[in-house]
Parts: structure tokens; sequence; C-alpha cells
């Protein structure tokens, strides 16, 4: 049976089957959370990101984990927020897809961190809402899935967003 948990740290350091990583269009390293990720995996998560070809900005790709402790990361590129509905369905997007990778890899556990909220602008309440609306709705759609996710926060004010979310 699938559960959704709010954690504090950082998704980097998540023992789960997957993590998610909110990468740019070119999947190959960035600033943030996605250099974090790059840094601790290693060389050869560069490499196969580099075969990918890139992703679409509401899709997502999924790579080994390499040097993580997590077996796999799923790349996700999350909008850049213009204040328009289209942000807001593109960023379900990203999470019903790094959900449908999970089930489609057979994978039990994935850790999102908070997608587009960091340089790309995301407001943090307004995005965690769809963050944790997606993930419920898509769980409902999917009894025979058994992922626990889990949402984590980096800092206390997005450890206390997701939290307000869960009651």
């Amino acid at each position: 049976m699938s559960s959704i948990h709010i954690v504090r740290g950082s998704v980097v350091d998540m023992a789960t089957d997957a993590i998610v990583n909110a990468a740019n269009n070119s999947l190959l390293g960035g600033g943030g959370v996605d250099g974090a990720i790059h840094a601790a995996a290693g060389p050869h998560l560069l490499e196969e990101c580099y075969d990918l070809g890139g992703c679409e900005t509401g899709d997502a790709k999924i790579t080994k984990g390499y040097n993580l402790k997590a077996k796999h990361v799923i790349h996700t590129v999350g909008p850049v927020y213009s204040e328009t509905e289209r942000d807001a369905k593109l960023l379900s997007s990203c999470y019903r897809r790094c959900m449908e990778l999970a089930y489609e890899h057979k994978l039990h556990s994935i850790s999102f961190c908070c997608i587009s909220t960091g340089v790309y602008g995301y407001p943090l309440q307004e995005a965690s809402e769809i963050a944790v609306k997606t993930v419920k709705d898509w769980l409902a759609a999917h009894s025979d899935a058994d992922i626990d996710v889990y949402f984590c926060c980096f800092n206390d004010r997005e450890f206390a967003v997701y939290n307000s979310l869960q009651k």
C-alpha cells in the first residue's frame, strides 16, 4: 500500500528507489539541487544524461543513481513561473510523469524535491499544493501501485508548507 511522507532534508541523501531531480532541459547539470545531484552521483550520471538528448518541460526521464544512495534518478523539467494556467499544467505533468516512470520501472519508493520553486520562481505554496494533489490523485487512480512517496523539504519553510497540506 502506498503512502506519502513529508521529510526535512536534502533529496540527495535519500535512500529510496528513485530521487527526483529538478533538471533543466539539457539534463546536463546546473545549479541548486540539479548540481548537487550531479556532484554526488559522479561523472557517469552526466554521461548517461548526455545520451538522453535532453527533456521537454513537463516530462521526465530516468537514469541510474550511480554514487547516490538512490538506485535511480528521475529527471524532470519544471516550468519557469510565468503566472499562466499553463504553468500549473506543466508542473502537475512533472509529478505525474515521475510517478508513471516509477510505476513502469516497478519502483517502490520515490523522493521528490520541490520542483520549480528555486530559480524557476514558482511560489512555494502553489507549487506544493499542485505536487501533493497530483501525487494523491495519481495514487488514487493506481490502487495497484505500491510506492512510498517522500516530499523532501530542504528548509524549514518548505517543511512547514508541506506539513500544512497534510492536515
